[in-house]
């Protein structure tokens, strides 16, 4: 059989009579000669730009460089639209719709006739939802990210996302008004990308390249650098190759994939989104991950990065200092060397020569940046399906620590008590906030680094534990207990904490307890049961079955109806 009547898009355009008259002719009518929709392998770009997505808001630009590459290599560029998630924009918040976006993904590769497909992808969630339905499918495809912006300016100094919450401090006591707050404003996002720091948007890049479904260099490249325009039009060119090499993702996210990236992943000391994203791309993809393994591969692997939240410096800076790539030719020796990434090169041969030259930036393995890295999985009463803590942005000090709860039933209840200067609360106290997890708010919001109570803020108090069932921002820091499972909503030990209660954090021995008895819990969730619920049932649309069918954080918040897949086969003509 000819090479090219194994392609997928042959099903559409490949056949004669009515259905290939009416298949060819109305992609004629874009000026494409039959000879591409015949002879040459026809690539999706899946675009997630939007005005209403700054960090993607160059991806036009972006995709014209893929097509050229696409086109250097014999292939057909089609570029299409898919739903775009801003996390800066978006209400409630963008992770309430992940999983619709993948859906979208999904069926949009799945129903047209691609044979590969391209996925332009920066803020948060366009990464992991983008990902995620790509997975479903299972056709060659590569990830091209949008790359970070430049490093903000203020008053000479560097900034980005991270400084928003030390801003937000210095307001609420008083040390900054709101002309110093504009003129911040004003010199953080100086150019095209997502946020300059560490935080998920880049904690994602670095995934797609440590899985190895983006080409080396990928992560780092600064949004407005000419390299990223490169390596957009070099992956047009590697994607072409795929298809023709029938190299699917299936072949390249292995369950060895997957535990290079936790490595990478405690190395760079990235976002604790990290963990509800990998798992829902693992659920999707077939490869068995448990939370717990977030611990498991993580351990003995130190913060190699100094880069904010976790340090000092900016994803700019690390680019310059070598990239990922100086990172992973570190760390080769923890990893699983012969793991094949989109190239058809292994993990050792992208990676091996790599070079750093910065390390200020990038830490050798014998002397890293920090031995504290990694993501924390702890267990307890609190939290029997675990709960998530980033010991490289905590305080050492409160890692083991006892204290009282202060509780705040949900979000209205947190802002509208926070700042009172009657509230029950001191340096000691651990705050507890409820019913923002997945379900109960719905969602699962980037609220979990709750501000610290403004009267303690007065007196000098930067840090605090907190806990919750919502999740915070990669840009942010702090004792923050994340992601408790199983959530308020749904009856989880965290909705029945009560003010004064003791609890205890001890990271070194991965426990989070309420000190109450068996018997005590159990009682206070049966009351319960009496009182109105926490949370609103929304009646109609896509909330109301996220609310219905998704699944708890430590299984990846997944709709429980779309982990698997279903291939890249359609089984019924349009015509």
């Amino acid at each position: 059989m000819d090479e090219k009547d194994k392609l997928r898009s042959k099903q559409w355009f490949g056949r004669t009579g009515k259905d290939g008259f009416l298949y060819r002719s109305w992609m004629k009518k874009q000026g494409i000669p039959a000879r591409d929709l015949t002879d040459k392998p026809v690539i999706g770009i899946c675009n997630t730009w939007s005005e209403l997505t700054p960090c993607n808001s160059h991806f036009r630009e972006l995709a014209e460089f893929v097509k050229r590459g696409i086109i250097e290599a014999g292939g057909l560029p089609v570029e299409f639209p898919v739903m775009s998630l801003g996390e800066t924009l978006i209400k409630p918040t963008a992770m309430l719709y992940r999983n619709l976006a993948s859906m979208d993904v999904e069926e949009s590769i799945r129903a047209n006739p691609l044979d590969g497909v391209v996925l332009l992808c920066g803020c948060d969630k366009t990464t992991p939802s983008l990902v995620m339905g790509a997975c479903s499918v299972d056709i060659p495809t590569i990830v091209v990210s949008g790359g970070p912006m430049l490093t903000g300016r203020y008053r000479g100094r560097s900034i980005s996302t991270s400084d928003i919450w030390r801003f937000s401090d210095e307001y609420r006591t008083g040390t900054m008004d709101d002309m110093e707050m504009t003129i911040a404003e004003a010199g953080m996002c100086r150019s095209d990308g997502h946020c300059a720091v560490m935080g998920t948007a880049s904690t994602m890049a670095c995934m797609v390249e440590s899985l190895g479904i983006s080409l080396p260099q990928n992560a780092a490249i600064p949004a407005p650098d000419a390299a990223r325009k490169i390596i957009a039009q070099m992956s047009g060119i590697e994607i072409v190759k795929m298809v023709k090499e029938d190299r699917k993702l299936s072949q390249v996210l292995t369950r060895e994939a997957f535990e290079n990236a936790i490595r990478v992943n405690a190395a760079v000391g990235g976002s604790t989104n990290f963990v509800i994203h990998l798992l829902a791309i693992a659920g999707r993809i077939g490869v068995e991950l448990d939370i717990s393994d977030f611990d498991k591969y993580s351990e003995g692997i130190p913060l190699l990065t100094n880069l904010q939240p976790s340090g000092k410096y900016f994803m700019e800076d690390l680019y310059y200092a070598g990239g990922l790539p100086a990172v992973i030719r570190e760390l080769l020796p923890h990893l699983h060397q012969d793991c094949v990434s989109v190239n058809g090169k292994t993990m050792r041969e992208n990676y091996e020569d790599a070079l750093c030259y910065n390390r200020e930036i990038v830490s050798p393995l014998d002397t890293p940046f920090n031995e504290l890295s990694g993501i924390v999985v702890l267990k307890g009463n609190i939290c029997e399906n675990g709960a998530i803590l980033k010991p490289s942005a905590a305080t050492p000090g409160l890692l083991q620590h006892t204290g009282r709860a202060v509780v705040f039933e949900d979000i209205d209840d947190y802002k509208h008590k926070i700042d009172d200067p009657d509230l029950e609360v001191d340096e000691t106290s651990i705050l507890v906030l409820k019913n923002v997890g997945l379900k109960g708010y719905p969602g699962m919001p980037e609220v979990g680094n709750m501000g610290i109570p403004a009267k303690l803020l007065a007196k000098g108090v930067t840090d605090m534990i907190r806990i919750s069932d919502g999740r915070m921002s990669g840009t942010g820091f702090g004792t923050v207990v994340l992601h408790v499972s199983p959530e308020a909503a749904v009856g989880g030990t965290l909705g029945v904490i009560e003010n004064g209660d003791t609890i205890t954090l001890d990271v070194p021995n991965r426990v989070l307890h309420l000190h109450l008895s068996d018997e005590e819990i159990a009682a206070r969730k049966e009351q319960r049961k009496t009182l109105p619920p926490n949370f609103t049932e929304v009646p109609r649309g896509y909330v109301h079955m996220f609310q219905k069918h998704v699944q708890q954080p430590h299984l990846g918040a997944d709709l429980d109806f779309l982990v698997g897949g279903s291939g890249s086969e359609v089984t019924r003509d349009s015509h």
